[in-house]
């Protein structure tokens, strides 16, 4: 059942209520505009899609268009950040930091450079565009970096809650956010600090905890729903990926004997690929891994590309029963 001390919303399951990831942050950044003149945006040339227009035409003269160069927004960021200002740098995921990798090491990370970069439309779901535009390997590029904090919410109202705490932090975030409206599940009561997991479904004597990242944790939470009769599980909220919560992922595990992960992204190198480190030091027990398997992407209606490459919530069911009958 749903964990009280996680405050969803009680209608969670119906998903009635949908908004991408990123309106949460375009609402967020209209907030800080007005806290914090400190917060400046770069975008490039994505103004509308990154949802940063409404805070370029209420605050002109903090925001920056750099037009196709995502390489010079990186580099300019980080020169904003060097000037003690709090720079938001947007784009889509495939190109910051597909494109510009280099630049984001070296100019943003390797100076701890606050800069908070803000991919958009990752995963399958971007639908139409088609592989080019639908970053699937960003989460492995970014958490391998020294100094970088990596964050995944869930829905529009914990991505609202993410850009905000991201200011917070004295340090180079990546954000990751999606194209497609997806069910929002959390409510403004719902905690969120950035490195700590929340619980977000218990059932009675869990033989398998999920952990999973960013929308796809509704298709985890529809999982458990349907395995209530049958098979106990817990679902865990790990909206940051970087700093993994070590803690709460070992609990977990040695709680259920067997773990699955849930991630709209590659598992080679990726959120899966994280908790299994880290039980492979601290608590080794069976694990299966729910995302894509090395593949590109496609053209697509975005559910239909969820269930293609194996992410839906039958995709999940099928995950727990295999990793129970390997205890």
């Amino acid at each position: 059942m749903l964990e009280n001390n996680a405050h969803l919303r009680a209608d969670w399951y119906e998903g009635k209520e949908q908004s991408p990831t990123r309106d949460g942050f375009g609402r967020a950044l209209l907030t800080l505009g007005e806290q914090d003149p400190r917060v400046v945006v770069l975008c490039a040339d994505l103004a509308e899609s990154t949802r940063v227009l409404p805070f370029a035409e209420k605050y002109p003269d903090r925001f920056v268009e750099v037009g196709v160069a995502e390489q010079n927004l990186a580099t300019l960021g980080s020169g904003f950040a060097a000037y003690g200002k709090i720079p938001f740098i947007a784009s889509y995921a495939a190109f910051s930091p597909g494109r510009n990798y280099e630049q984001i090491r070296t100019t943003i990370a390797l100076n701890q450079m606050p800069v908070k970069v803000c991919g958009m439309h990752a995963g399958v779901s971007v639908g139409p565009d088609g592989a080019t535009h639908q970053a699937l390997e960003d989460i492995a590029l970014m958490r391998a970096l020294p100094h970088m904090t990596v964050i995944s919410p869930c829905d529009a109202e914990e991505a609202y809650k993410a850009t905000l705490a991201a200011v917070a932090h004295d340090g180079p975030v990546y954000l990751r956010f999606g194209r497609e409206k997806t069910a929002l599940m959390t409510t403004p009561k719902t905690p969120f600090v950035f490195g700590k997991a929340t619980t977000a479904w218990l059932g009675d004597a869990p033989q398998v905890a999920i952990f999973a990242t960013g929308p796809l944790l509704y298709n985890a939470l529809a999982a458990a729903k349907e395995l209530e009769k049958t098979i106990a599980v817990s679902v865990t909220n790990m909206h940051t990926i970087k700093p993994l919560d070590r803690d709460a992922v070992v609990a977990a595990a040695r709680a259920a004997g067997a773990v699955v992960t849930v991630e709209e992204h590659q598992i080679a190198g990726g959120f899966g690929s994280a908790v299994a480190e880290v039980l492979a030091q601290l608590h080794p027990v069976p694990i299966e891994f729910v995302g894509v398997r090395d593949q590109f992407g496609q053209s697509g209606e975005p559910s239909e590309l969820i269930e293609h490459y194996g992410m839906g919530i039958s995709h999940i069911v099928a995950a727990v029963k295999k990793v129970v009958g390997r205890k």
